[in-house]
């Protein structure tokens, strides 16, 4: 008996939050490694006209649990964005944050290996929503184009919110990241 009680003990420790501060399980499954990895890096944002938009470095955390956004715009915007697997839903998760919105939407990758997701972005300043997609697609130069849509209700329509190439600052010769 007394034997059965530290068993059922020990299993009770293992799950706890206590144990996790020990002893991290990780996110190593298959939809943690591999599919927004192509997104992690130091980058330089450029519109498709060529100007830089900004800087934003995305790194893996939490044991590879979560992938964190910092953006930094050139015209002094900035947002930070949390991304993971969410094993509730089945689904790649993004929640973005910035003074001007928020944005919150799930998905995967789609068959062309791009990162796709899609819900609802909310306007601070007017409370104003609107459904919103994402859209994140590795190029064969190691760059990712981003391309974001808003529904325009009154044109039943998607419109372009952003676009940016996404150019890592160790093979950019235009970097800024050294000023």
């Amino acid at each position: 008996m007394y034997r059965k009680m530290l068993a059922v003990a020990g299993l009770l420790a293992l799950s706890s939050p206590a144990a996790w501060a020990q002893t991290p399980p990780g996110c190593d499954g298959l939809e943690h490694r591999g599919d927004f990895d192509f997104w992690v890096g130091e980058w330089d944002v450029y519109t498709p006209q060529g100007q830089l938009a900004g800087t934003n470095s995305i790194r893996k955390t939490q044991g590879g649990c979560l992938i964190e956004e910092s953006w930094s715009g050139t015209g002094g915007s900035s947002g930070y964005s949390m991304n993971y697997y969410d094993p509730l839903q089945e689904a790649w998760r993004q929640t973005w944050m910035s003074a001007g919105a928020y944005i919150d939407y799930t998905g995967g990758l789609n068959g062309d290996g791009a990162m796709a997701l899609e819900g609802e972005i909310f306007y601070h300043g007017n409370g104003n929503r609107a459904p919103f997609r994402g859209l994140w697609t590795p190029n064969e130069d190691g760059s990712v184009t981003q391309h974001f849509t808003q529904y325009n209700a009154e044109t039943e329509s998607w419109d372009v919110w952003f676009t940016g190439r996404y150019v890592r600052q160790q093979d950019d010769p235009d970097t800024h990241s050294g000023e």
